[in-house]
């Protein structure tokens, strides 16, 4: 066996036993664990990680393996988001971040380890609900390094345009199935001025943009919801994550979970519940409808670009079940069940 057919995470963990005794990076962390046990812990199709088993204390271990945001230095963009909500107490601490590519040939960063298990949205959703409470409620500053979402609506269309546009040229494109994208996209072409609406009545927040349910941690022990994986994180509108997590493209993507009216009406209450701002509170179904398609739309264009990436040149590592998914939602009715409301509106 070759080195390149072995399994990425375990390619890279004597990578990061390396690291640990070589680089200097004991002094950025709060901790004086002279010796850490390294574990594979989870990966994906972009990042690496491993538990850094200590003596008094664990961390994660977070190696970069691909930007889905043309960042260069995207490490480093997660980092310094986790930096501006490091004092919410719902998302991981970070501790430090190399990108020298000095000790690894690879973008890394290490960072609190919250024990868990992932969310189940059947017995979950007033924890997610406060989780995005306490998040949305936190204002960056002026000046930060965040992607702005200035005219959201309008970059979520340039951005489904090029992804779309990969799947159209591509041979192996559905022809049937490009033409309904086509459709779905003429449509937001002609919906996207309601985003004057996100503009008039700004609230521009820390959002997530990846709200699965994998990316949350949930310990029933301790009694704590934590959002992890910040590598998309943009300055944007709360309603981009409300959408993004209650969207069937998200449910559907690890469990079999759909979201029942009485399960939004839930959720959105649960909310509302923690939110401070009467003008947010008021606000937010109006800013929900409006963006849902579009959250829509964005899932399903990257779904198609990804089902053409995984049958040839791809940038991230594959994984068979997200292969299996996007063979589901590549599937000429269930996008049409997804937008039959927004293509008669």
């Amino acid at each position: 066996m070759t080195n390149k057919t072995i399994d990425p995470i375990t390619r890279y963990q004597h990578h990061v036993v390396h690291y640990l005794r070589t680089a200097p990076w004991h002094n950025d962390l709060p901790v004086r664990d002279d010796h850490f046990t390294v574990l594979p812990l989870a990966s994906g199709e972009y990042n690496l990680n491993y538990l850094l088993r200590g003596t008094t204390t664990n961390l994660v271990f977070r190696v970069n393996m691909g930007t889905q945001i043309n960042r260069d230095d995207q490490i480093l963009y997660e980092f310094n988001t986790l930096k501006l909500l490091k004092n919410s107490r719902v998302t991981p601490v970070p501790f430090f971040a190399d990108d020298t590519r000095e000790f690894i040939d690879r973008g890394i960063l290490i960072m609190e380890y919250l024990p868990g298990r992932h969310l189940d949205y059947r017995k979950d959703l007033k924890n997610a609900a406060r989780v995005f409470a306490t998040i949305h409620q936190i204002i960056p500053p002026d000046k930060n390094h965040l992607i702005r979402e200035t005219r959201s609506l309008s970059l979520i269309l340039v951005e489904c345009q090029q992804l779309v546009e990969k799947y159209i040229s591509s041979e192996l494109a559905n022809p049937n199935i490009c033409r309904l994208l086509e459709k779905i996209i003429a449509q937001a072409e002609k919906k996207k001025g309601e985003e004057q609406y996100y503009i008039e009545n700004p609230w521009l927040t820390i959002v997530n943009t990846e709200v699965n349910s994998g990316n949350f941690i949930v310990n029933r022990t301790a009694g704590t919801t934590h959002l992890i994986d910040w590598e998309m994180a943009r300055q944007g509108d709360p309603s981009s994550d409300l959408c993004h997590f209650i969207s069937p493209l998200t449910t559907l993507w690890k469990t079999d979970y759909r979201f029942t009216p009485g399960d939004s009406t839930l959720f959105f209450n649960e909310y509302k519940k923690y939110i401070t701002s009467e003008k947010l509170r008021e606000s937010l179904y109006e800013r929900v409808r409006i963006k849902a398609p579009f959250v829509l739309l964005r899932g399903i264009s990257w779904s198609a670009m990804a089902w053409v990436g995984y049958q040839g040149q791809y940038s991230g590592i594959r994984n068979k079940d997200t292969w299996q998914t996007l063979q589901r939602y590549l599937d000429e009715d269930f996008i049409r069940s997804l937008f039959s409301s927004f293509l008669d509106s």
